[in-house]
């Protein structure tokens, strides 16, 4: 999928994932999942059974959008989100850059304390992959216990200096990783709109020779009920 004539992913360069959002009872009562930021990614919600809701926190403040069959929701970087599962809450999610909110971009609202460094965000965030079911539960849990904590806080915070130190930490954390972002973008989206890009100018020419290249594919999940930030998820082969 690197060559613009030659992309291969998902239209536009998007992933997708099947979510079904924790029923964790949190210390508010509340089930569901643990509240993050992107960075540089959009993330899209279509409902597909259930009921709950999206909870955000913005520059512009704090907001409940309901989620039922049908919905479909998105939200722009730069929005804390937290999904509140009340019902049986399923969603499919449309994740931008080639699913890189689950592959990286994504900073949980945990305690300042939690954000000063890569080591200590990582200690109490990654999942070992090998580890039993019960302790990936486990460290699932405590994490999402640990972002309500800074969550509540910001929520809470008396003016807007809480909120832009977060982003500045969130941005320092990931600084590392960007190189690394900047290639999947240009393996995905990139390479997806510059293949349009070809594809208009090729028919002003008349030249349609593209057509003969038309292919189809499909895929079925290639893990299922991963432990993810906001629920289990059925994941596909990234790119």
């Amino acid at each position: 999928m690197v060559s613009a004539e030659g992309f291969t992913g998902l239209p536009g360069g998007v992933a997708v994932s099947h979510l079904s959002v924790y029923d964790w009872p949190a210390a508010d009562g509340v089930c569901g999942g643990t509240p993050h930021m992107h960075l540089t990614c959009s993330e899209a919600y279509v409902v597909t059974g259930g009921r709950g809701a999206v909870q955000t926190l913005t520059t512009s403040g704090y907001e409940v959008t309901p989620l039922a069959a049908g919905t479909v929701a998105w939200f722009t970087p730069g929005t804390i989100h937290r999904l509140v599962n009340e019902d049986d809450l399923r969603i499919t999610v449309l994740m931008q850059n080639s699913g890189l909110p689950e592959a990286g971009d994504a900073v949980l609202t945990l305690p300042p304390r939690y954000l000063a460094d890569a080591e200590t965000y990582a200690a109490v965030t990654v999942i070992p992959a090998d580890a039993p079911e019960e302790e990936r539960e486990r460290i699932a849990r405590t994490r999402r216990d640990l972002a309500l904590e800074g969550y509540r806080a910001l929520r809470e915070a008396d003016g807007p200096e809480p909120l832009a130190a977060f982003h500045r930490a969130a941005a320092a954390l990931v600084r590392p990783r960007l190189a690394e972002w900047r290639e999947r973008w240009e393996r995905g989206a990139q390479a997806a709109a510059a293949a349009t890009g070809e594809q208009l100018d090729r028919l002003e020419k008349g030249d349609v020779t593209h057509l003969a290249d038309a292919a189809v594919r499909a895929e079925l999940p290639s893990e299922h009920g991963r432990f993810g930030m906001c629920g289990r998820l059925d994941v596909y082969p990234g790119p």
